[in-house]
């Protein structure tokens, strides 16, 4: 398998998965991975609403001295099998700056921060109510731009999560959404990525849901390679263990016929690269 590390993943310690760390673990050796890094949610002023009746409030938020110990345990457990790496994946929103700049700096035990855009206009789009009043065109147009603002207001992260994550909630994502459409959004994302030396993720997440591409698009990427970026990571978004490395082969492949021959792993905040 090219790709031996996944660098994306939850747990139960994440709001959105009922999945056992070690259960996770266990599936990562099986499916022949030599490194995982785990990056719980953490999504502060997430907005709970009467809307989302199956989100408590606080779901996003993180019980780090809890998910750090559980952590410690498991990798003492499977030193030898595996490495493990403890990271976070922070909820952008550029009101919050300070607060994640704050959260960083008292945990310098983290190896990876992923740095993601989940809401736009106050809402997720993963649920059917944001599309509410705005087309879907809007809609596109108001998260790259909601991104966009996110990097600039915080660049304390180092990799950049799913950039156009909105476009896996689209009913028309294939007929409406390209690089061309929104080129004037995407390369200013790009270009402070870029300017800033912060990663660009690969989140092979809508393979596994049966969609027709990864998240970025492979256009994103290619426009990211032109431009001078060459620091991609790698991670399926598992939730559960059967997701787990997902689609590996198949990214690789792509990777590689876009001109990238390697991929990086954050240890300690600091990538350490691998081949494709």
């Amino acid at each position: 398998m090219p790709i031996t590390a996944d660098c994306h993943l939850h747990s139960s310690h994440s709001g959105d998965s009922d999945t056992p760390m070690e259960t996770q673990i266990r599936a990562a050796i099986r499916s022949g991975l030599t490194t995982m890094c785990f990056t719980e949610h953490y999504d502060p002023d997430f907005p709970y609403d009467d809307d989302l009746p199956d989100l408590a409030p606080g779901t996003f938020e993180l019980d780090m001295e809890a998910y750090r110990e559980e952590f410690l345990l498991l990798k003492r457990k499977y030193e030898g099998q595996i490495r493990l790496l403890c990271g976070v994946e922070l909820g952008l929103q550029d009101h919050l700056g300070e607060r994640l700049r704050s959260f960083t700096a008292a945990h310098p035990e983290l190896d990876l921060v992923i740095g993601s855009t989940h809401l736009c206009r106050g809402r997720d789009p993963y649920y059917p109510s944001f599309l509410n009043g705005i087309t879907q065109e809007e809609a596109l147009r108001a998260y790259l731009e909601g991104t966009l603002n996110n990097v600039r207001a915080f660049s304390g992260f180092d990799t950049c999560g799913h950039l156009d994550y909105v476009v896996r909630y689209l009913p028309d994502r294939d007929r409406l959404y390209t690089y061309e459409a929104y080129a004037d959004l995407i390369d200013a994302i790009l270009e402070e990525l870029v300017r800033r030396g912060i990663a660009l993720e690969v989140n092979t997440a809508p393979l596994s849901k049966g969609m027709r591409h990864f998240n970025p698009l492979p256009e994103i990427l290619r426009r990211y390679r032109e431009m001078g970026g060459d620091l991609l990571t790698i991670g399926s978004d598992a939730h559960v263990p059967e997701k787990i490395a997902g689609h590996f082969e198949e990214t690789a492949s792509i990777l590689r016929d876009l001109g990238f021959r390697s991929y990086a792993v954050f240890v300690q905040r600091r990538p350490e690269i691998l081949p494709l």
